[in-house]
């Protein structure tokens, strides 16, 4: 397997995250990647803002769910994130999404909303990936 960092990620790199993570979600709710012999079987899409990254979707391909390839992504994600300056990440996922598996990452909950949309939570989580200067 390749994992590829697109910096400018297109139109079909994004869409080919969101459309599996939309098959994941979908019997919950109405309405960085990584190659396995050319097939895209996971991926992040995340924005940089400021010195920290916001982690917009991750997702890896069910049948693959046990194989580390989430962690691997989150973890090119975060030195990659480093490099671009970034000292925190942060991420927003819903309660039948990927809390355990971005706590397991690192990431801390710092603010739960509750009956979001409806009946279920939304989660917001950081994580400190290096340590700060102190002024």
């Amino acid at each position: 397997m390749e994992f590829h960092i697109v910096n400018d990620p297109n139109v079909d790199d994004i869409m080919d995250v969101r459309r599996g993570l939309i098959a994941f979600n979908d019997p919950f709710v109405e309405d960085a990647q990584e190659m396995d012999a050319g097939k895209r079987v996971g991926g992040i899409v995340s924005k940089i803002w400021g010195n920290w990254m916001y982690i917009r979707f991750l997702w890896v391909d069910p049948a693959l769910g046990d194989k580390g390839i989430g962690t691997q992504l989150m973890q090119k994600m975060e030195d990659h994130a480093i490099k671009q300056g970034c000292h925190s990440a942060w991420v927003d996922t819903l309660s039948f999404q990927a809390k355990p598996f971005y706590e397991k990452c690192g990431y801390r909950c710092q603010m739960t909303l509750d009956d979001y949309p409806v009946a279920h939570q939304l989660h917001f989580l950081t994580k400190k990936l290096v340590d700060r200067p102190t002024l």
